[in-house]
């Protein structure tokens, strides 16, 4: 795709996806030679007018942390979008509201979100080496919405519609030190989650479901992020958040979402969903 052509789309993407309108079809349909390439180049494009609009970026978030998936979607590492000031949600405790006007489908992930103090190392040989580059850890919920008919999209589709991104939840952090960083390498690996709408069971996951590890996540994003010379490396001050630990699950007004986890120190997570 040409320069132009690549404009055009990023401005129809970056508004309907903004403003919760759905689309008809999306680009992988439409075009079949629509590659990764192009699909980040979409990508800067539409992050490029969210900035004109006034927005900075916090951070980064994956998608398909799934090495199982990869050979399937013809994809040879994750996908990532980034974050936004006025997507991110950081708590004062445990339980907050969130409003899901201008979204038109939107989905729950449960993740573990990471705070970074440096630049991840890109050689880090396990999860406790990872983690020597995270302030914090907590829980999150990412709120994703999909502009396309019955969420069916491909992954160059996800990454030119900004990651499907609209909030991050974030939680009540745990200090990642010198004296807990072994332990808490080996509970992300183990750890199990429980997630309940308005108080009824709804969906079961593990940290492992991250690419073994929301640690090894983080190495494996800085990685990909290297791979290509037009994106920016991870920095201090940036959230990650994981990938979802669970199916992502519809959410309305109304409802109420909680997470709790066995086997690592993270606190609940509660969250309820109103239309505006």
């Amino acid at each position: 795709m040409d320069g132009h052509e690549l404009d055009q789309m990023a401005a129809e993407l970056f508004t309907a996806f903004s403003h919760g309108e759905p689309l008809a079809a999306p680009p992988s349909s439409m075009i079949h030679s629509f590659d990764i390439a192009d699909a980040y180049a979409v990508a800067d494009r539409a992050a490029a007018l969210k900035k004109q609009a006034g927005h900075l970026t916090v951070g980064r978030k994956v998608g398909f942390a799934n090495k199982a998936m990869w050979r399937l979607l013809k994809l040879d590492t994750l996908v990532w979008g980034y974050m936004w000031d006025d997507t991110v949600h950081q708590l004062a405790g445990s339980d907050g509201s969130l409003a899901l006007s201008g979204m038109l489908s939107p989905r729950i992930e449960p993740e573990v979100v990471l705070r970074i103090n440096q630049t991840p190392d890109l050689d880090a040989r396990d999860a406790a080496w990872a983690l020597k580059t995270v302030e914090w850890m907590a829980l999150g919920f990412e709120i994703n919405d999909c502009i396309f008919p019955d969420w069916k999209f491909k992954p160059v589709d996800f990454v030119a519609t900004l990651g499907f991104h609209k909030a991050l939840v974030i939680g009540q952090p745990v200090a990642v030190t010198i004296d807990n960083i072994e332990t808490l390498a080996g509970q992300l690996a183990s750890f199990k989650l429980r997630l309940y709408k308005n108080g009824e069971l709804a969906a079961e996951g593990a940290g492992r479901n991250s690419l073994r590890s929301p640690a090894l996540c983080l190495t494996e994003l800085a990685n990909a992020l290297a791979r290509q010379p037009e994106a920016e490396p991870l920095t201090a001050g940036e959230f990650v958040s994981t990938g979802t630990l669970t199916d992502a699950l519809p959410v309305a007004p109304g409802e109420e979402w909680k997470a709790e986890v066995e086997g690592i120190a993270l606190s609940p997570l509660s969250v309820r969903f109103v239309a505006n």
